[in-house]
């Protein structure tokens, strides 16, 4: 694993190898930017101003819709772009604005079967580069909303179902959907698509066999084509991955490495964003979230050794340790008591 530094480096690097081109914003921008679109942020909460024009500024939570933003519609061309930006909102359950490193890519315009494939394996590799152990998890929500329409839920009933999705809740789904009176097929469906998943190769045979409708079928047959395009290697069909359906769309993504407790990892296509703003274009793409990252970075260490020492040593006996240490290149800190939080590598005691 690397340091957060060179994460973010390997992560440049890994982008333009692929084309992306380095996107810079500035810190912030019109707050009208924000406030049409605040649920498709991770929170609706944005620092304001007032500038000297008198126009109400915000500081950046987000980097996608200004991207979006910053983008036009153009037939044949896909817009590919990446970004290490901080952004400004409220981290976590802390309940406090924090500045936050984010680094992230998105691909705008002309999309299709394989500029999917594409920003799915550029996430796939992006794990590779934070942890060697990782999992992106990958659904389609167009086969979830052809599910819901086809067993005949309500619009309120949808809502209610896509939370219980998201945490694997079938025995609520089973009540819900006794409830809404859908039928035994109907909620066979249901049931069955909301336990499937783990490796393509047999989650898209599950999913191909429980329903023969049109757009169901649609749907399963583009994440098949694109899985199969990004390989089956640390890829789980997970239909918890439930993103915002007032935005996106179709196939959607989370990635997760070992030591995190949360994803560090997140994406997927949100054609409706650009439809909302009165775009044609389709797109996808996806963050990093380098705070995350930081609760993984296990074997990430402030300093290669810790030397340390006590009254009984004499400084010549410190400093000696010490220089053998640096003569083979490491980080070294001598101290008489381990400092609270410090990631070390080697303890040598004197």
């Amino acid at each position: 694993m690397l340091q957060s530094g060179k994460i973010l480096n390997a992560l440049g690097s890994l982008y333009e190898s692929f084309g992306y081109m380095r996107f810079k914003m500035n810190k912030f921008e019109e707050y009208d930017t924000y406030v049409e679109n605040k649920s498709f942020l991770t929170s609706d909460n944005v620092i304001t101003f007032t500038d000297t024009n008198g126009k109400l500024m915000a500081l950046k939570p987000d980097v996608t819709l200004s991207i979006v933003k910053n983008t036009k519609d153009e037939p044949g061309i896909a817009k590919k772009v990446y970004y290490s930006e901080n952004v400004y909102r409220v981290a976590g359950d802390s309940g406090s604005f924090k500045e936050i490193m984010q680094s992230g890519l998105e691909c705008i315009g002309d999309v299709g079967a394989y500029e999917l494939s594409e920003v799915i394996g550029i996430a796939l590799e992006s794990l590779a580069v934070l942890q060697n152990e990782f999992v992106l998890d990958v659904a389609h929500l167009g086969i979830v909303s052809a599910a819901m329409d086809e067993a005949g839920l309500s619009e309120s009933a949808k809502l209610k179902m896509r939370a219980l999705f998201s945490v694997k809740n079938v025995n609520g789904a089973e009540d819900l959907l006794a409830e809404e009176g859908v039928s035994e097929k109907g909620k066979a469906l249901i049931v069955s698509l909301m336990k499937i998943g783990g490796a393509p190769e047999t989650a898209i045979p599950a999913l191909l066999a429980l329903s023969s409708e049109k757009s169901y079928l649609s749907c399963v047959n583009e994440l098949k084509e694109v899985l199969s395009v990004v390989g089956g290697k640390n890829v789980r069909v997970d239909f918890s991955v439930m993103n915002d359906m007032r935005y996106y769309n179709g196939v959607v993504f989370q990635g997760f490495v070992k030591g995190a407790a949360r994803c560090v990892l997140s994406g997927g296509q949100y054609d409706l964003l650009l439809k909302k703003m009165k775009r044609t274009s389709k797109a996808i793409g996806f963050a990093v979230y380098l705070d995350e990252i930081e609760e993984a970075l296990d074997d990430v260490t402030d300093v290669d050794t810790l030397v340390l020492f006590s009254e009984k040593n004499s400084a010549e006996e410190v400093a000696s340790a010490v220089r053998a240490e640096r003569s083979k290149g490491k980080k070294v800190i001598a101290e008489k008591a381990i400092p609270r939080f410090l990631r070390y590598g080697e303890l040598k005691k004197l």
